[in-house]
């Protein structure tokens, strides 16, 4: 009898937890589209060595970047809140223009950058797609996992 207590006191206090981290989780602040626009500029002088007249070409491209990000992630937030799934013509004009955007802001960071420069920034965003993919398949891994060890044994 005293086993089976500590094991329901345990088990709850883990339930209750797990519940809260989740909380915590979803009440993340995140920054504005200018604070994340000024952090990347300082981020891409230090490591691109930009000038001043660089630096003011490119804020505005990267303004216009996190917008447009922040404004797909209301959407999908949106529409998770009311358990929409978006059609599969939703999905390919949602890819299209995150696409042509990218197309956009390597064509004006060409423009912007001199040679040297739009390589080390190549190599930047390489590395950078590179470790998206990792902790994409590292995701679906996990969650593969997951799967497999919560459900029951078919024998």
């Amino acid at each position: 009898m005293k086993k089976i207590i500590t094991l329901v006191v345990l088990i709850t206090g883990v339930i209750f937890s797990t519940q809260a981290q989740k909380k915590k989780k979803d009440h993340k602040e995140k920054f504005t589209v200018a604070q994340q626009t000024e952090l990347a500029v300082k981020k891409m002088t230090l490591q691109l060595d930009l000038s001043q007249d660089q630096q003011a070409k490119i804020k505005p491209i990267l303004a216009e970047k996190y917008a447009f990000k922040k404004q797909l992630h209301e959407q999908r937030k949106k529409a998770r809140e009311n358990n929409e799934k978006p059609s599969l013509n939703e999905q390919f004009d949602i890819k299209n223009k995150m696409l042509d955007q990218k197309i956009a802001f390597k064509k004006e960071m060409k423009r912007i950058l001199n040679n040297q420069q739009y390589e080390r920034f190549e190599k930047m965003q390489a590395r950078k797609e590179h470790g998206k993919k990792k902790r994409m398949k590292k995701g679906k891994h996990k969650k593969h996992q997951r799967s497999h060890h919560d459900a029951p044994d078919q024998e």
